[in-house]
């Protein structure tokens, strides 16, 4: 219980932080950094399971 406890502090703390952070040009422009390489991991592997897919269905009608 004690753990769940330290974990939510943890969180609200974090949050706190990265708003205050975000709040300055320059955390502004690294979390727009983080989100731009987050949306693009995201893309590469949707396509990545989308190629799979495809490989799959097509071995699958032969």
């Amino acid at each position: 219980m004690k753990s769940i406890l330290w974990f939510t502090v943890g969180v609200a703390a974090g949050f706190a932080v990265a708003h205050q952070v975000n709040r300055t040009a320059q955390g502004r422009e690294f979390f727009e950094g983080i989100d731009a390489k987050a949306r693009a991991f995201g893309r590469a592997v949707a396509e990545g399971y989308h190629a799979r897919e495809a490989e799959l269905r097509a071995a699958d009608d032969h």
